[in-house]
This record gives C-alpha cells, sequence and structure tokens, in this order.
C-alpha cells in the first residue's frame, strides 16, 4: 500500500472513507445506524478518538478525525472489527430484515475471499486516510462529507440528513458530539 494512504502523522486531523463490501446498501435501517453511532460514541469516550466531521451514507461512512493519543488505525481496526461482528448479529436478529439471506450470502462470499477473515466480511480493508495538510483541503473535504447526502439526492439541504454532522456546522445538534474545524 503506497505510504499516501496511511496515518502518517497522528497529530494531524484525516479524512477517512470506508465502505460495505460490494458497496451493499446496509445503512438503511435505524437500528444498523445506531450500532454506528454508539460505536463511535464509545470511540470518543474510550478510545480518545476526536471527531471533527461525520457523515454515514447507506453503504459507506465518511469521518475526519483526530486523535488524544491511541494511533487512529488501531482505533479503526476496533471499531470495524466491533461494528462487524454486532452487525453481523443484528442482521440475523432483525425481525424486519428482507435481505437477510442475501446479505449474509454476500458478506460470507467476501469473507471466504480474504485470507484475513473467518467467514464472513462487512467492511472493505481499506480506509483511505488522507492528511488534511492546511484550511483549504479540510474545507474541500468537509463540504464533500456534507454534501455526499444532496448529491445522491436524499436530502435537499445537507442540515437535513439525519447521520451526518452539516446539522452541527449550521447551529443545531447532532447525534455526535464533535469538535468543530475553524
Amino acid at each position: 500500500m503506497s505510504r499516501k494512504y496511511k496515518f502518517q502523522d497522528q497529530s494531524k486531523l484525516y479524512f477517512v472513507s470506508f465502505a460495505t463490501v460490494y458497496w451493499i446498501d446496509l445503512f438503511v435501517r435505524e437500528d444498523y445506524n445506531n450500532i454506528l453511532i454508539e460505536s463511535l460514541k464509545y470511540c470518543q469516550k474510550e478510545k480518545g478518538l476526536e471527531i471533527y466531521a461525520w457523515c454515514i451514507m447507506p453503504s459507506h461512512v465518511h469521518l475526519i478525525i483526530g486523535t488524544e493519543d491511541k494511533p487512529m488505525q488501531d482505533i479503526l481496526r476496533d471499531f470495524k472489527s466491533f461494528t462487524s461482528r454486532k452487525l453481523k448479529e443484528e442482521i440475523q436478529n432483525h425481525p424486519s430484515e428482507s435481505r437477510r439471506e442475501w446479505i449474509k450470502w454476500m458478506m460470507e462470499r467476501a469473507g471466504n475471499k480474504n485470507g484475513n477473515n473467518n467467514g464472513w466480511q462487512l467492511w472493505q480493508q481499506h480506509n483511505h486516510p488522507i492528511e488534511l495538510s492546511d484550511n483549504k483541503m479540510m474545507e474541500q473535504r468537509l463540504d464533500y462529507l456534507h454534501m455526499n447526502p444532496v448529491v445522491a439526492g436524499f436530502v435537499s439541504e445537507p442540515s437535513y440528513w439525519k447521520y451526518s454532522s452539516a446539522v452541527d456546522y449550521s447551529g443545531g445538534k447532532g447525534l455526535l458530539n464533535i469538535l468543530f474545524i475553524e
């Protein structure tokens, strides 16, 4: 993997994106989104994750993050591992999951193709961290992250998307506590 896509300087902010395998639209259920939200809250409280911006889309997640002490790659690894296990359990037990067998088949298929997994894979392997080295890059990524639901046609204004920090940047209060990019 290129050095361009690694966390080099833990004191910097990073834009990261990660997606479900095969870009499966998994995060269309509030229960599944809540697992991600609660896991991010845990990482903030217990692992020192600093969240400056976030957006959960149906098949992927965008974050602008920093850290107080623990390496970001370790925090993201633990987050993805925990949410994968928790979401697998939720998918298997969710009473309204009409796509259960198909989702399980797709994720088992991905897991069996990847020697790093044990028959199940929810997240694609990479995070593509991009160091935000100047204000222009931060503004571009922040706008991209918040405009993602608008460009996808889900909402007409970024602050209308429930699973995003856009409401915080518009003067409201979102689902996660965030630190603001100045």
